[in-house]
This record gives structure tokens, C-alpha cells and sequence, in this order.
């Protein structure tokens, strides 16, 4: 596939003769324009001449892809595994809502019999995480926390205050100190905020 023509407002780009205009141009002097900054979008709809379009953004968006650190959100659990939407792929967020599973034993690596999804995760939490298998139209990206860097990063408490790690399993509310379970992600200094 050849590169997409860039092109800014005012950029002539053909005559009335040889394309119909599309959206994001304009007519002037039996010329077509660009309106827009973006990239020039020819197509064959089936007339004799080709529609000429300019659009923002490339079609083409950032997808999961397998290995790729997401963040996600909690939306539901139940005992098998909790449902997220991924919100970021690495730093970069997602125009598109994608939904996620994290079954039981993906959460850890160890003792993966003995995890219960409600003591590693609750609605409403940020994850990390990592993608273990591409989804399609009706099911989900599979998801993995069974790494150390990997769990729960922001949490919120009964009380609505954001909860602080105190171990690798519990967090605890500074307002009222009680003590919930999470699958806590060791956050790495490169991802600290300054």
C-alpha cells in the first residue's frame, strides 16, 4: 500500500473532472480543496469518477497485541474471573473501548488454585496487565496479573478514599485503615510519576 498524501487547508488537490468531492474539501473555481489538515483519501464507489476525501487520522488504530502491558478497568467479577475495559496500551490511550477477562488463574503464577477473584480485585480498580490471547467480535482479550509488576494499581475504598498498598496481596484506606485484599502490582521506578 503507498503512503497516504499529507496535505493542510487550502491545498488544491484535483479538478472538478477528475474526482466527485467527499468530506473534509471544498469547491472553488472548479477545483477541490482541502479543508482540513490530514490525509488524502481517494475511493471508488462505483461512479465513473473517484469520491476525494481528506480525514484527520490514518484508519489504522492501535490494537492490544499479544505481550503488550495494558491498563484496564474493572467492571465485573464473579468466583471464575473479573471483566475489564482496556483503557491504555502501554502510555498510549485507546479511542475504541476494548473489553478484557482475567480468569482465576491468570491472576498469579503461584498457587493458582487457591486465588479467589473478589480477594484480587474488585470493580472500579486499575489494572495492569498483561495481553496472553488476542479476542475477536464476541469474546475478550485474554489478560494475565501473574507477574509481580502486574495487578492492581489504583484502588478506592468503601469510604472513597484511594487506597496504599501495604503488601503484595492487601491495601489499606488512610481515613478509616481498614485492610482489603488486591493482587497489588509492584509498581517499577520508571513508571513513577514525578
Amino acid at each position: 500500500m503507498s503512503p497516504m498524501k499529507l496535505c493542510v487547508p487550502g491545498d488544491k488537490l484535483c479538478s472538478v473532472e477528475d474526482c466527485i468531492p467527499g468530506t473534509g474539501v471544498y469547491l472553488r473555481h472548479g477545483y477541490i480543496y482541502s479543508s482540513l489538515a490530514g490525509y488524502v483519501l481517494r475511493k471508488n464507489e462505483g461512479e465513473e469518477l473517484p469520491v476525494i476525501s481528506v480525514v484527520r487520522e490514518t484508519e489504522a488504530q492501535l490494537l492490544p497485541d499479544v505481550g503488550a502491558i495494558v491498563t484496564c478497568k474493572v467492571t465485573s467479577i464473579n468466583p471464575r474471573f473479573a471483566k475489564v475495559h482496556i483503557l491504555y496500551v502501554g502510555s498510549t490511550p485507546l479511542k475504541d473501548r476494548f473489553r478484557g477477562t482475567i480468569r482465576k488463574e491468570d491472576v498469579r503464577a503461584t498457587e493458582k488454585d487457591k486465588v479467589e477473584i473478589y480477594k484480587s480485585f474488585r470493580p472500579g480498580d486499575i489494572v495492569l496487565a498483561k495481553v496472553i490471547s488476542l479476542g475477536d467480535v464476541q469474546s475478550n482479550y485474554l489478560l494475565t496479573t501473574a507477574e509481580n509488576e502486574l495487578g492492581v494499581v489504583v484502588a478506592h475504598s468503601e469510604a472513597g478514599a484511594q487506597m496504599v498498598p501495604i503488601s503484595w496481596c492487601e491495601m489499606q484506606c488512610p481515613q478509616t485503615h481498614v485492610k482489603e485484599f488486591r493482587k497489588v502490582a509492584r509498581v517499577q521506578p520508571e513508571y513513577l510519576q514525578a
